[in-house]
């Protein structure tokens, strides 16, 4: 080799050394346990508090908007969401890189821990069920068996005590032992808390509005939805969707945080992580908390929040309406309990501009 090709040689090693250096670390394929606890508490506010005993989610309807979203949204993206167990099947259809679920109480990062062990002690989604409901397997079920057969199979099944307690004794090894993530006896507490709740209703369990008797679907009508034409779009409706979360939560890709959407930190700091690595967030799952905030006042610190993130220019923001924004925008025709799809872009540009002042705005700024 000439004395002009080694020189050529490290000046090309200089600048590829200088533009590793200079370029954005990027998203983790996985986490080690410390980094991800890590995350966890820096990532984190402190607990607040919410009115509703939401274990399971309440918006049945999810499932009509899941095909537009895979059809617009390209795998290895981030994915924020907010509530209980619909965003894995989110996940489970999206295919992020990454997802943060934040969410002002707690109890919910304790019980997205809760799932992570047990998708970890769980090789099929029949014993993963098991777990969760404290219920015997039964007969017949293997990895080929429709969602609808799955939820039927344990419909007549009773809780099981012993097995409630030996699904607590090693979810906590799982989680402290295995992993050594640091819970105080509180987040212990109610973790037994949320697994006797799994274990008591069963697959029956549903949303408790405020301690009312009101009717909201069950962890098992959620499960075994099918949108128009027929396709079940849940995290347990194949073998297949079960393992993607399963993959992500083994790898420590989905991230829960305890904050507040319009609080001081978690949100940012969610969004400068994303930002360092070079990445955007392409879909954002807010549920219905916007009603909360703007019935709160603390509406524009959202918005404001959301100004700090790293969104994708293409990205799109995933709403639910309930029965007060029907009675309120009525002349809107809003869709009531279904997830409406709205694009980030508009969102961001229609606050900026200072048209955004009212929960009917945002109906607009929706679509079916």
């Amino acid at each position: 080799m000439t004395r002009i090709a080694v020189a050529l040689l490290v000046v090309a090693s200089i600048a590829m050394a200088t533009h590793a250096a200079q370029s954005p670390a990027a998203l983790p394929a996985s986490l080690e346990d410390h980094q991800f606890w890590q995350l966890v508490v820096d990532l984190s506010e402190p607990d607040g508090f919410f009115e509703d005993e939401n274990y399971v989610s309440n918006e049945l309807g999810y499932q009509r908007v899941m095909g537009r979203l895979q059809e617009r949204v390209e795998p290895g993206g981030v994915f924020v969401g907010v509530g209980p167990e619909q965003n894995f099947s989110y996940v489970a259809a999206l295919r992020p890189a990454m997802a943060f679920v934040i969410d002002i109480r707690r109890q919910n990062l304790v019980q997205f821990l809760m799932y992570k062990a047990l998708f970890e002690l769980s090789r099929e989604r029949a014993d993963f069920v098991s777990r969760l409901f404290s219920r015997p397997r039964p007969p017949g079920l293997d990895g080929a068996s429709g969602v609808d057969a799955l939820f039927e199979a344990y419909a007549p099944v009773s809780a099981d005590g012993r097995l409630f307690d030996d699904t607590r004794t090693r979810v906590l090894e799982v989680l402290i032992d295995r992993h050594g993530f640091d819970l105080d006896a509180a987040d212990r507490a109610s973790l037994t808390r949320i697994l006797r709740a799994f274990r008591e209703g069963g697959p029956e369990l549903m949303y408790v509005f405020r301690g009312t008797p009101e009717r909201h679907p069950t962890y098992a009508e959620m499960m075994t939805a099918t949108d128009a034409d027929g396709r079940h779009w849940s995290y347990l409706a194949t073998e297949e969707s079960f393992h993607r979360v399963r993959d992500m939560h083994e790898q420590n890709r989905i991230v829960p945080v305890v904050g507040d959407f319009a609080g001081p930190k978690a949100l940012r700091a969610v969004g400068a992580y994303v930002r360092a690595r070079g990445a955007t967030i392409d879909v954002f799952y807010a549920s219905n908390v916007e009603t909360y905030l703007f019935a709160n006042g603390t509406w524009k610190a959202f918005y404001d929040n959301l100004s700090t993130l790293p969104l994708d220019e293409d990205g799109l923001f995933v709403r639910t309406f309930f029965g007060a924004i029907l009675r309120e925008c009525a002349a809107l025709r809003p869709t009531i309990r279904t997830p409406v799809l709205g694009a980030m872009a508009a969102l961001m540009t229609t606050y900026r501009a200072g048209e955004l002042t009212s929960q009917c705005d945002l109906v607009g700024l929706s679509r079916k």
